[in-house]
């Protein structure tokens, strides 16, 4: 009967799933539901992504938050982050209730498809899409309830060679793509060679994405 018993507590024990997620989703919706689930929630600080199932690091934007956090800049950067980790998801929130092309918000649809583009082909990052809190909270059981892939694998960042350096510099101006700026530095060779022609040599070459160059030009 005894080794029943603690037979019995090591299956449920084996059976609970945990799911680690970053303290500042603590108030989330995703979390409520997860925990409404029977969910175990590990809050942690995360340096990158927002959720931490198995091995696999999950960045969790809402519609209105992917698109800022595009236009901003900062969704390319946390995309660089998440290079960390051998297994990685892009989980954008919301499509249902939330237009993701919406022109209204100021933002060419086009622009927002090569965006997911380049996030799935230069990234290497898979996107899921959610209808809510509640379908991404699905997401995440599922994900953690799949057979045992092993411990969360953390390798060290890439150390970016001098000519990845230059091109990743060159891609932090809005618009500019590696398509772009490997174009620009193939015959320029050099970003000081770049950033000192005119803002109409450069139209030349890349059309009116060389108007963002005029911010070189600009005060703080």
């Amino acid at each position: 009967m005894f080794e029943e018993i603690f037979s019995a507590k090591a299956i449920a024990k084996k059976e609970k799933i945990k799911i680690i997620a970053d303290y500042r989703e603590k108030n989330s919706m995703v979390i409520s539901e997860l925990l409404a689930q029977g969910i175990e929630i590990e809050f942690k600080q995360l340096p990158v992504a927002d959720f931490l199932v198995k091995d696999v690091a999950i960045e969790r934007k809402t519609v209105s938050d992917f698109i800022s956090s595009m236009l901003n800049q900062r969704l390319r950067n946390q995309l660089e982050e998440l290079q960390q980790y051998s297994n990685k998801l892009l989980l954008i929130e919301g499509i249902a209730e939330q237009e993701l092309y919406n022109e209204q918000a100021g933002v060419n649809p086009n622009a927002i498809r090569g965006f997911l583009l380049s996030i799935s082909l230069n990234h290497k990052i898979p996107i899921i899409y959610t209808k809510n809190y509640q379908d991404t909270a699905k997401f995440l059981i599922v994900l953690a309830k799949q057979e045992e892939r092993g411990e969360i694998g953390i390798r060290p960042k890439k150390n970016l060679s001098s000519k990845e350096q230059i091109q990743f510099i060159l891609e932090g101006f809005p618009g500019i793509g590696p398509v772009t700026a490997k174009k620009l530095l193939k015959k320029y060779k050099t970003l000081s060679a770049i950033f000192s022609l005119k803002i109409e040599e450069l139209a030349k070459e890349i059309g009116k994405k060389a108007e963002i160059f005029e911010l070189l030009k600009k005060e703080y």
